[in-house]
């Protein structure tokens, strides 16, 4: 494939592979900056890349660095990241321009990665959750630009649902709106981040990474935008309870609200909130739904590039 963006660096190996019509998955890099602490962000980062390697497909872990776009990072890029943590810019689709214009550093949400994927012509992106509308936001309007990308950014996201911090409900009827389609893996309900499943149901089930990867061949085929949202359950042995999980969202929203925290500092907030109350438990089942969605992705991935 060949890079027309002036500002976008692909990874030689993600290069190769998208040259030559291989498999390649997306990851995002705020889970490393602003998702875990140091040294876990950055072994975890690494880990979920060897994971994709090991299904088949070749990782292209996004970020900005240096007011480059970055399809692809070197694993001193990924030390750097990490090491900087919460100092490095949370940077969604509006932040881009500046970020790169001022020669920074990014660590890209689940939005910007999309968009930096599909410039290097990337269509598969995994991550641990999607961003969605948040509690309360009929009087705040706080709705992750996570669901506005999904309309209109032609990547499909293989996620554990969407966080359990939001209103679940409102995110489904949001992306409904939006004509963002979400498919169950292997289940009809959707999954809530560290659950297996929620009170609310999906779509469409799919069972097998061949069915997902021809209905994304089939949307684009057809010419209608946007990405679509891969809801893959958290495994078995790594999910917690509904009830303690609730709970503890709870009692994290009550502190958000009570120390005025809101817009994009909310989500790493309650998610390390969460965390604590849950005595890293929370921490230990986040890594675990992450490299699930690794595989999961690859196998897509690989199935999507057989279509041709």
């Amino acid at each position: 494939m060949t890079n027309t963006n002036s500002y976008l660096d692909i990874h030689p190996e993600v290069a190769l592979a998208l040259a030559h019509r291989k498999p390649v998955v997306a990851l995002e890099s705020t889970i490393i900056s602003h998702g875990m602490p140091y040294p876990q962000n950055v072994a975890t980062a690494l880990e979920v890349e060897a994971e994709v390697r090991k299904h088949g497909a070749v990782p292209a872990t996004i970020a900005i660095i240096n007011g480059r776009l970055k399809a692809g990072l070197t694993e001193s890029e990924i030390e750097v990241l990490g090491t900087k943590g919460r100092s490095v810019t949370k940077v969604s689709r509006r932040d881009i321009p500046f970020i790169v214009a001022s020669g920074a550093a990014g660590a890209t949400t689940v939005a910007s990665t999309m968009v930096i994927a599909a410039m290097a012509g990337i269509r598969v992106f995994a991550t641990g959750g999607i961003g969605g509308v948040h509690r309360g936001a009929e009087l705040s309007f706080d709705v992750s630009a996570d669901l506005q990308e999904l309309a209109q950014t032609p990547v499909a996201v293989v996620c554990a649902g969407a966080k359990s911090i939001l209103d679940l409900r409102l995110t489904l009827e949001y992306l409904e709106t939006h004509g963002v389609p979400v498919v169950g893996y292997q289940t009809p309900w959707l999954p809530a981040f560290f659950t297996r499943d929620s009170a609310f149901k999906v779509d469409y089930q799919l069972d097998t990474p061949q069915a997902i990867a021809e209905v994304m061949h089939a949307k684009w085929a057809m010419g209608l935008r946007g990405g679509m949202v891969v809801a893959n359950p958290i495994p078995e042995a790594f999910a917690m309870p509904r009830a303690a999980i609730d709970a503890a969202v709870e009692q994290a929203l009550q502190e958000a609200q009570a120390q005025g925290i809101g817009g994009k500092e909310s989500t790493p907030f309650l998610l390390a909130r969460v965390c604590e109350l849950t005595g890293g438990d929370s921490l230990a089942a986040n890594i675990q739904l992450v490299l699930n969605n690794a595989r999961l992705a690859s196998a897509v991935a690989i199935a999507y590039g057989a279509l041709g």
